[in-house]
């Protein structure tokens, strides 16, 4: 899988981001301080100067340039991963896209706007809902995908897991847009938030074993 293009991509946007905390900072007024963190009311319950909180997210965004890029690298399984290539690229293209965001809501009190943690929650809801959309298109492999012992050694038992984690993880981002969108109560918006993540992320697994044990009992098993 050719990386090439998009880290050159990602390493653009860094550098496109640190020229906008430091320019934006260089506007902010004196003692004015930005939001990083939002509690599960939606409150703010951490913030930072300026400079260091948009650089935050510049930070993160090359962190993930470098592990999408070595990823591939330390795949074993080279032979089979041009078939989850289009899953990584997508997770890839979604993830830089979310982090350009939150570096823009991080700095929107400086254009008199604040769109809260609410909108946090729409940008990962609609990221979970384009992996959930790609994830039946991977293919086994040990850095990519639902990797569990029975998934990566059965082909038919990993594209199963996957169309089922599709749908769920779909799901559990339709949830995570609507609690983002809509002002709920504290305590639900956490317990749709964590349970459609928890259902997302430990149904598939539960699934692929049953899968296997299904398959074993009825001699189809590896």
């Amino acid at each position: 899988m050719k990386v090439r293009s998009l880290l050159l991509a990602n390493l653009v946007i860094v550098a496109a981001m640190a020229g906008f905390a430091v320019w934006a900072a260089g506007i902010a007024p004196e003692g004015m301080e930005l939001p990083t963190h939002w509690n599960a009311a939606g409150e703010v319950d951490q913030t930072m100067a300026p400079l260091p909180a948009l650089l935050m997210p510049a930070g993160i965004s090359l962190f993930v340039a470098l592990v999408f890029a070595v990823t591939p690298m330390l795949e074993p399984l080279q032979h089979k991963l041009e078939g989850s290539a289009p899953l990584l690229r997508a997770v890839w293209i979604g993830t830089m896209a979310l982090v350009v965001a939150i570096q823009g809501i991080i700095a929107a009190p400086l254009f008199g706007y604040s769109p809260g943690a609410g909108a946090i929650l729409v940008l990962v809801g609609l990221l979970f809902v384009l992996m959930g959309n790609m994830l039946p298109k991977s293919r086994p492999g040990f850095f990519v995908g639902i990797r569990t012992p029975w998934t990566i050694t059965d082909a038919d038992n990993w594209i199963a897991t996957h169309r089922l984690g599709g749908k769920l993880f779909m799901l559990a981002g339709a949830v995570l847009v609507l609690a983002g969108l809509f002002d709920v109560p504290a305590e639900l918006r956490m317990v749709a938030t964590l349970g459609g993540i928890v259902v997302a992320a430990l149904i598939p697994v539960a699934y692929s074993w049953w899968f296997w044990r299904t398959r074993s009992r009825s001699g189809k098993g590896a």
